[in-house]
């Protein structure tokens, strides 16, 4: 009984960060567009814009930040598995549970010193100290705590994923990935 309720909060969660980063994905469309016009306005037209070229990394902000959690939804992050694999299932529930915390704590840490970090971005109204970039600096910085919170999503939901066997659950079997052919060279 407990267990359902754990994997349907899991679930829950899980869908909050797969729309944040689907959402974000476009991002990496939108980057791919700007990098394309910049080269043809180099190369083609000998000129360029400073604005341009801010979005640049601006845009690479989101990809990174707010898909992290997607990936590692997905199983796209790399995982070390030297030991893991020879433990019994308990004693991996019990590392899966404690590595889950452990990023938790870090993405709270995060979010709490990079916040006062935004918010002085904010009021002093920061923007490009180059002549035409882009203003309102505090967006980009604002990626930072928005892409922990999205981590620390995804980490509470890994954990109460973890924590089903506790409570009368199955063992969750090893991660599949997403594409068939990703372990074809093992």
């Amino acid at each position: 009984m407990f267990a359902s309720r754990l994997e349907s909060g899991a679930r829950m969660l899980d869908l909050v960060v797969e729309h944040a980063g689907r959402l974000a994905s476009w991002a990496g469309f939108a980057l791919v567009c700007v990098m394309a016009f910049n080269v043809l306005l180099r190369y083609l037209f000998h000129t360029g814009s400073v604005a341009m070229q801010e979005l640049e990394w601006h845009l690479m902000a989101p990809v990174s930040l707010l898909c992290m959690a997607y990936a590692i939804k997905h199983e796209g992050h790399v995982r070390v598995d030297i030991f893991h694999s020879r433990f019994p299932p308990w004693l991996r529930q019990v590392l899966e549970i404690l590595s889950c915390l452990a990023a938790v704590a870090f993405s709270l840490i995060i979010i709490r010193l990079s916040w006062g970090y935004v918010m002085q971005s904010y009021l002093i109204g920061e923007t490009s100290p180059d002549p035409g970039g882009l203003p309102y600096r505090f967006l980009l910085k604002a990626m930072i705590p928005l892409g922990f919170l999205l981590l620390l999503i995804q980490s509470l939901a890994a954990t109460l994923r973890a924590l089903i066997p506790f409570f009368g659950g199955d063992i969750p079997p090893e991660s599949q990935p997403d594409r068939p052919f990703e372990h074809a060279a093992e």
